[in-house]
């Protein structure tokens, strides 16, 4: 089963949701609105294989409001993302028990 947590204002999420339509049954998580648990971001970020900076929006101004810096620990950002969906990086693409981040689109073929 193929999972996306989806922002439906987001180009590139848009863009990646077309791509995987056609690849038979999947499930959209609009994650701003149903926002991940700290234990389930923590799945996310081991099923990227990579570290929880590697998954945040850091550009994003709320970022740079809660005091973040890229040197943070783990936890510490996984908590800001649990608290503050916005900043996970959009899109992600689960299937398999892998995950890859849709930036660019393209990318998720490798898991479908």
């Amino acid at each position: 089963m193929i999972t996306i947590w989806h922002n439906p204002r987001c180009s590139k999420s848009r863009q990646t949701l077309a791509l995987i339509e056609s690849r038979g049954d999947f499930t959209i998580r609009k994650y701003l609105d149903d926002a991940p648990s700290a234990d389930e971001i923590r799945a996310a970020r081991d099923a990227l294989g990579v570290t929880a900076i590697g998954m945040m929006r850091v550009k994003e101004q709320l970022f740079k409001d809660l005091g973040l810096s890229k040197t943070d620990p783990d936890d510490v950002l996984i908590a800001a993302m649990a608290d503050n969906p916005v900043l996970i990086e959009r899109p992600i693409v689960f299937s398999g028990g892998k995950a890859v981040i849709g930036r660019p689109p393209e990318a998720v073929l490798d898991i479908l």
